[in-house]
C-alpha cells in the first residue's frame, strides 16, 4: 500500500485554498513524487514504514502538500503530463515557452519548495556513507 504523507485539510492549510475534489488523488501521486526524491535518505519508519519522528513527518507532509500546489501552479494533473507542453494559463498569469521537464525519463520533476522543506529536514540530498 502506498504510503500518503498529507490529508487534503493539510493540503488546504497549506494553500491556503479549499482542497481540489481530487485531493486524495493528488496528494497520493506527489507523495510518490516525495517517495522517489527521498530514495537514499535515511530515517526511522514505522511497520508500513511512516516517519516516527513528528519533525520528519511534518517535513513530508509540507513537502507533499508542496508538490500538489506546484503541481496545480504548471497545470500538472499528477501524471507529469504537463512538463510536455509549450503553455499554461492560471487565472491572469499565463506562462510559455518549452518547460524543462526532469533529465530523464522516471525521473522525479520535485517542486522547488518540496526540495527546499526536505532539504532543511536534513532528508536531501539524501546520501548514504
Amino acid at each position: 500500500m502506498a504510503r500518503v504523507y498529507a490529508t487534503p485539510e493539510q493540503l488546504t492549510a497549506w494553500t491556503g485554498q479549499p482542497a481540489p475534489p481530487d485531493a486524495e488523488r493528488l496528494l497520493a501521486r506527489a507523495s510518490e513524487d516525495v517517495d522517489d526524491a527521498l530514495i537514499s535518505a535515511v530515517y526511522a519508519t514505522d511497520a508500513a514504514g511512516m516517519p516516527t519522528d513528528p519533525a520528519i513527518v511534518q517535513a513530508l507532509a509540507d513537502a507533499t502538500c508542496a508538490q500538489v500546489e506546484y503541481q496545480q501552479a504548471t497545470g500538472d494533473d499528477g501524471t507529469g503530463a504537463a512538463g510536455r507542453w509549450d503553455s499554461v494559463s492560471i487565472g491572469p498569469v499565463s506562462l510559455s515557452g518549452r518547460a524543462d521537464a526532469p533529465a530523464a525519463a522516471g525521473d522525479v520533476d520535485l517542486a522547488p519548495r518540496a526540495y527546499r522543506v526536505l532539504r532543511r529536514a536534513g532528508l536531501l540530498p539524501g546520501v548514504i556513507w
